[in-house]
């Protein structure tokens, strides 16, 4: 059973607004088993609307529209669905009596296009909206001999949200088949996805009773992997299957098979590791301490970070010596490593790490033949043994920066494994 969500308006065809609900709306109809196919915007346009209405009842078993259902003449939610379905529109006299109490309550006369929203689609049920002035409505039908249940919300998130969850999301539970859905989801850090993708497609292809996702951004690569089935148990047993042959395959280039950020793994680790981290950061300008305080409870293993930003800084709280920065520059395998070791001593910390780098081009130059934007250097000093790697970061300022911390990490990841 596949689902599709209409997200209606405008004003979400805009740079300036984005469609939220359908994300809220998808996890609920995960949570019942159902998979969300399709997913639409549409604006305020009747024929634009109706035509998107009867595509989706032509391919999915339950249509889930948002918004449009206003009292203004461009809210046409309740028109062209009732269009579409071939269906008549009705006043609703409990649904009107409410609206004009509302009204009366705070002495104002009830404009009349305020009515409209009393309409309900012939054989839908009323969804009382304590929210808003727009009510929802559910509809049990049958089109050219297929079941489908059509729902209509309003668009503020603040009225969807509680109506869905306890208005809509019980009376699906009560009217479809049992149905469960397990998810899994595999990350894995600077590796190509192509390669991702020829390691294991021959694997998770032979589970076609299973979804599966590559996606790549950010420095990340995930595998997602989603079963529906009568019963979790039986959901669960085919995702932890293809799972568990994925895992072995790609082995340690796989930091996290329970969805953890990279960070997250990283923080576990170096508690389980009993060990403390401190960093120097150059051209990620605290990135990385921000994204290591995301976790909860860092502090217990993460004691601070330092940006050294400019040289005079990186000679003041971390002891770089000015002739090393002179003789090699600031970005250069020398400074990662003084920095790394400097930064480890001054927070009495067990690693210590940094990143110094070109993240992209200035007013004062800082990039040459010799040393492009996207050239940085990460080092890891322990005390004894000091790494320090060089990568070259295609793209602009904020994609090297990111990267550059996906490097770091991934070093002491591995370093730590």
């Amino acid at each position: 059973m596949i689902a599709e969500i209409i997200a209606i308006g405008s004003e979400m065809l805009t740079p300036h607004r984005q469609d939220t609900n359908s994300l809220y709306l998808t996890q609920g109809l995960n949570d019942l088993g159902v998979s969300v196919a399709f997913k639409t915007i549409v604006g305020d346009n009747r024929q634009h609307l109706v035509d998107a209405i009867r595509i989706a009842l032509g391919r999915a078993d339950i249509l889930i529209c948002s918004g449009g259902l206003g009292p203004t003449e461009d809210d046409l939610t309740r028109e062209c669905t009732a269009e579409a379905l071939g269906l008549e529109l009705h006043t609703d006299p409990t649904t009107l009596l409410t609206l004009q109490q509302r009204f009366v309550a705070r002495r104002m006369a009830m404009p009349s296009n305020n009515a409209k929203q009393a309409e309900l689609l012939d054989g839908a049920t009323l969804l009382p909206n304590p929210n808003g002035s727009a009510p929802g409505q559910m509809l049990d039908t049958t089109v050219e001999s297929h079941r489908k249940i059509v729902v209509l919300l309003p668009g503020p998130p603040k009225e969807l949200k509680p109506l869905f969850d306890e208005a809509v999301k019980p009376r699906l539970a009560d009217t479809l088949p049992p149905r469960a859905m397990a998810k899994r989801l595999l990350r894995m850090a600077l590796i190509p996805e192509s390669q991702v993708d020829a390691r294991t497609a021959p694997i998770y292809q032979k589970f076609t009773d299973v979804e599966t996702t590559i996606l790549a951004g950010s420095g990340e690569i995930q595998l997602h992997f989603i079963c529906t089935k009568p019963t979790l148990e039986e959901a669960q047993a085919r995702v932890d299957a293809v799972t568990e042959l994925v895992e072995h395959e790609m082995g340690d280039d796989i930091f996290s098979s329970h969805g953890e950020s990279l960070e997250e793994i990283v923080i576990l680790m170096l508690g389980l590791h009993n060990q403390t981290l401190s960093v120097a950061e150059s051209c990620t300008g605290g990135l990385l301490s921000e994204r290591l305080t995301r976790v909860p409870n860092s502090s217990r293993s993460f004691y601070g970070g330092v940006v050294v930003y400019t040289n005079g800084v990186k000679t003041a709280l971390t002891h770089v010596p000015v002739e090393l920065i002179e003789k090699h520059g600031a970005v250069s395998e020398e400074v990662a490593r003084a920095l790394a070791e400097g930064v480890r001593v001054a927070a009495g910390t067990t690693l210590g790490m940094s990143i110094t780098g070109i993240a992209g081009p200035t007013l004062m130059g800082g990039a040459d033949a010799g040393k492009p934007v996207g050239l940085v250097y990460v080092g890891l000093a322990d005390g004894e043994d000091t790494q320090v790697k060089q990568v070259q970061i295609p793209g602009d300022r904020e994609r090297v920066r990111l990267w550059a911390t996906q490097h770091a990490f991934e070093l002491l990841r591995r370093r730590l494994q």
